[in-house]
């Protein structure tokens, strides 16, 4: 796309006009008499959109699945569900019961997509979520509210050995899957320049810092539910001296994903070099924890907590991942200003 300029001229003696590019506007159906909305955004620039009299044709996506089974198939669906397509449209001259299976259960993962059409040869998937009316901050926020909270449970599970407590951490990691990827559209869609919530007070960094933020966050309640998947595994009592050393070094990591997240949000960057400034603190009860851990008997629960230990020191990285995001972001929004 060539970039056009345009000379602002002053009319009425205080109305500034300035002529749109004809090739664009043709292309948007505007013409003499139509209307467009105009939003500022926080990095002093200025969207122009057309604003449709009518209900804006839906983005539709026809795609063949004949062989697509299992994770090939899963994987199909979500490109197409972060591609921002109002419509899915999946044909095959016969689609099989297992493949239907699988496409429902990945309509469940997903925020908006339902099947609204189905026959023998074709499902039709319509995206009913209104974009506008989710906010990235507000699911970022809740994606580590999730993660912090399986965490706490996961541990309280594998203190307790309480099997059910785990199983429940286990599938709160859904959720959290679901907000991720509608966090990943939503940023998609930001970068083909489509209008999105916050729009006028998010900058593009926020944006992109906020979508590694809840990467990180993904990964934290992979780690929260890896440790609650331990928990039916364990044959043995967890020593009391272990276990508080499980407990100490989960509050050290899970504190720093805490601040680390004040700090994005808040663009504190001293709250944000004091959490990386912690790192080694944590480490030093992580590597307290490993040298506990072969004072055990069982081969078995030293592997199976040596992952609890490994994923409660990845934990901390994360962390200082968000804080290191916090830093960045807040150079950036000092240069727009």
């Amino acid at each position: 796309m060539n970039i056009e300029t345009r000379k602002i001229q002053q009319t009425g003696g205080s109305t500034y006009i300035v002529s749109l590019p004809k090739k664009w506007a043709e292309g948007a159906g505007i013409k003499t008499g139509s209307q467009v909305t105009l939003l500022p955004r926080s990095d002093g620039s200025l969207t122009i959109a057309p604003m449709d009299s009518e209900t804006p044709a839906q983005k539709k996506n026809v795609i063949d699945v004949s062989g697509h089974t299992g994770d090939e198939l899963i994987r199909t669906l979500i490109a197409a569900y972060l591609s921002g397509s109002d419509l899915i449209e999946l044909r095959a001259n016969r689609i099989q019961a297992e493949q239907k299976k699988t496409i429902r259960n990945v309509c469940y993962k997903l925020i908006g997509p339902e099947i609204i059409e189905e026959t023998a040869k074709t499902v039709l998937i319509q995206d009913l979520l209104n974009p506008n009316e989710v906010s990235i901050k507000k699911s970022v926020r809740r994606i580590f509210l999730i993660s912090n909270s399986m965490l706490k449970d996961a541990i309280q599970a594998l203190k307790t050995q309480d099997d059910d407590l785990a199983i429940d951490v286990v599938e709160r990691d859904d959720e959290v899957d679901r907000l991720f990827l509608l966090i990943s559209k939503q940023f998609r869609s930001v970068l083909r320049g489509k209008r999105v919530p916050d729009a006028s007070e998010t900058t593009i960094d926020e944006y992109h810092d906020l979508r590694l933020a809840a990467s990180s966050l993904e990964r934290i309640a992979d780690h929260a539910a890896k440790i609650a998947a331990i928990v039916p595994t364990l044959e043995i009592q967890i020593p009391a001296e272990t276990m508080d050393l499980i407990e100490a070094s989960t509050e050290a990591s899970s504190k720093m994903v805490e601040d680390a997240i004040e700090a994005l949000y808040t663009q504190n960057t001293g709250l944000a070099n004091m959490v990386i400034s912690r790192a080694d603190d944590t480490k030093v009860k992580i590597n307290a924890l490993d040298a506990s851990l072969l004072t055990l008997e069982s081969p078995e629960s030293i592997v199976a907590l040596g992952t609890v230990a490994d994923s409660l020191d990845r934990i901390g990285d994360y962390g200082s991942n968000i804080a290191e995001l916090a830093i960045n972001l807040s150079m950036a929004l000092i240069q727009n200003k």
